[in-house]
């Protein structure tokens, strides 16, 4: 008698047996391939999308890198205009010295520092000059020298040469000379 959940496959002098075990297995076999394929197709993907990403993020590295470059050349360039009107004030200055007279040069030397001060505050250039008596900031200030005097000790008595600052970041401390306590 024949099971009917058996196939049989007939070959010319044979017949072949199949139990419903082993077909089960190659059903299963088949479902896992396909899983197995899908997921290398998903993995495939992934890869690519990986490697776009890393591509992407090396050129947001680099066109943010070179718009630094080009920030910082822009910055210098607007300056250094500034400066340009400085220096031709300057030449001016120098090249009529001999035929002026001294209220003349003496206002060109003023209109020439008005341009300078004006390019230096485009620049965010702040100028650090410490009034006499204001309290000695070695943040901000660099002691020359010290000197007896009856103001407060550690006060600023002088300014031997003003400092500077760009947008907060010392440039040069103002050179001082500061109290100390009289003898």
């Amino acid at each position: 008698m024949t099971d009917p959940n058996t196939t049989h496959l007939a070959g010319p002098d044979e017949k072949t047996t199949v139990l419903p075990e082993t077909a089960v297995a190659l059903v299963e076999m088949e479902r896992l391939q396909q899983e197995l394929a899908a997921s290398e197709e998903r993995a495939k993907n992934h890869w690519e999308q990986y490697l776009r990403a890393l591509a992407d993020v090396e050129n947001v590295r680099k066109r943010a890198a070179k718009d630094l470059e080009s920030t910082r050349q822009f910055a210098v360039e607007k300056f250094a205009q500034d400066l340009i009107g400085v220096k031709d004030s300057l030449e001016l200055a120098t090249a009529n010295s001999a035929k002026a007279d001294l209220s003349s040069l003496v206002e060109g030397q003023h209109a020439t520092q008005r341009l300078l001060t004006k390019a230096f505050e485009k620049a965010q250039i702040e100028e650090i000059n410490p009034a006499q008596g204001e309290p000695f900031n070695p943040e901000l200030h660099e002691a020359m020298m010290t000197q007896p005097s009856q103001a407060p000790a550690n006060s600023v008595l002088a300014v031997i040469q003003r400092g500077y600052q760009l947008n907060g970041r010392l440039l040069r401390p103002a050179r001082v000379v500061v109290a100390a306590p009289p003898n």
